[in-house]
């Protein structure tokens, strides 16, 4: 009888100025993986002496704007049976090894799809079309974040020279198993994304910068893909804060795959937000046509009929999220907001509070408070929300003009003061 091999695992990087996380990252796969092989593409911050110390090799490659080439130059070099793929700011928890090592003794697979838990500063906070997750702490490092957006990936897979990554951003293999009609599956291990929460904001400019800038390339490349449109439309939206330009590339990616509901789903976004609404519901009915049902759609639903003036039905969307289990504070403090405009003003009132008082940090929050206080014709509590607003940071024009509405309607003859 023939004697069984336990199939080898390479962990497989590619690294530039990651020694703030990185050590934490390999130590967290050690036990799992027979080799550890980086590709560092420019380090200055002593990556490289990092990885080594943990035992990995250390390569260098160059850094040409594009992920995926950078990423294939690292598993070209791949000497296991299987390659897990991690970034320095991502990381396993104490049960992911084993359930890798489970994983990849399964016969007859060519990859496995896991979850990538995102962490995110507060539970407002979405990535794509996924709403935030009250963390459930299963990691010791995660726990000073208050949610997490689970998005699927494919981080392992056998190695073989025809499986490669593909694209210059937001880079993927899953197309390339599914062309070799490989048989793939889920696993249940989890890969944890730490460096969204704990990337200070310049650093996290600098990324989207660079993210707008690849996806134009992507689209050069892959002129007729309606998900490179997707995504060139989701970096303009929630990045560059532009849904007049994001609304472009969305229609594209309709008119290219007329049966995708999130090209659908986010052209309606795109035009609540521009003063569309009426024809952002229709859009967004096309979207829920086709199957789609996330938290997400139903807050644009939301949106778009408050800014229609349809509270009740704006009320119902939101109370849909929160049944789903994706209710932030910046929901509740929407929810709160329409039911002032119905007359359960006490009730409303006290919904948006709450909800600042859960995320003191959220700006947006003390907007919605401010101008419900003041339609209640609260005026107190306005004079007080927005005070607390001055004294945060990023104050713009629709604050003084809110300050200016508020001593029009209290009569004060001086300004408002910073608290």
């Amino acid at each position: 009888m023939p004697s069984y091999r336990k199939p080898s695992i390479e962990l497989s990087m590619i690294v530039k100025d990651g020694a703030a996380s990185l050590e934490r990252c390999l130590k967290s796969a050690s036990s799992c993986v027979d080799r550890i092989l980086v590709g560092d593409t420019g380090s200055t911050d002593g990556s490289q002496e990092i990885a080594r110390a943990c035992g990995a090799e250390v390569i260098s490659i160059p850094w040409e704007n594009h992920f995926a080439r950078a990423r294939n130059l690292v598993m070209k070099q791949a000497k296991c049976d299987w390659i897990l793929v991690l970034d320095a700011d991502e990381m396993l928890d104490s049960v992911g090894p084993g359930k890798i090592l489970e994983a990849a003794q399964r016969t007859g697979f060519g990859g496995f799809h896991n979850m990538r838990w995102n962490y995110v500063l507060d539970r407002s906070t979405r990535i794509g079309i996924q709403s935030a997750r009250k963390n459930p702490n299963v990691l010791v490092e995660s726990v000073r974040f208050p949610g997490y957006v689970p998005l699927p990936t494919t981080r392992l897979f056998v190695a073989h020279p025809e499986i490669y990554y593909e694209g210059c951003v937001h880079e993927t293999v899953t197309r390339r198993l599914a062309a070799m009609n490989m048989v793939t599956a889920k696993a249940d291990f989890l890969v944890h994304h730490l460096g969204h929460a704990e990337d200070l904001e310049p650093e996290r400019k600098k990324k989207d910068s660079l993210y707008l800038v690849l996806g134009m390339e992507k689209l050069k490349e892959n002129p007729d893909d309606a998900q490179a449109f997707i995504e060139m439309g989701v970096a303009e939206l929630d990045f560059s804060k532009k849904p007049h330009i994001a609304l472009g590339f969305f229609e594209h990616a309709c008119e290219l795959s007329p049966l995708s509901a999130v090209g659908w789903m986010y052209t309606g976004v795109c035009l609540a937000r521009v003063g569309r609404s009426q024809e952002a519901v229709r859009k967004l009915e096309r979207a829920y046509e086709l199957g789609l049902r996330t938290g997400f759609l139903f807050q644009a639903f939301g949106d778009a009929y408050f800014a229609g003036n349809q509270f009740a039905e704006a009320n119902e969307a939101y109370a849909q999220v929160a049944g789903m289990a994706e209710a932030s504070p910046l929901i509740e403090a929407k929810r709160g907001a329409c039911e002032v405009q119905l007359g359960l003003v006490d009730a409303g009132l006290q919904r948006v509070r709450n909800a600042v008082a859960d995320a003191p940090a959220y700006l947006e929050l003390y907007d919605i408070l401010a101008t419900t206080a003041l339609l209640a014709h609260k005026v107190t509590l306005a004079v007080e929300t927005v005070q607390a607003r001055l004294a945060l940071a990023g104050p713009t024009d629709f604050h003084i003009g809110l300050v200016a509405a508020i001593q029009a309607q209290c009569n004060q003859s001086g300004p408002i003061e910073a608290a």
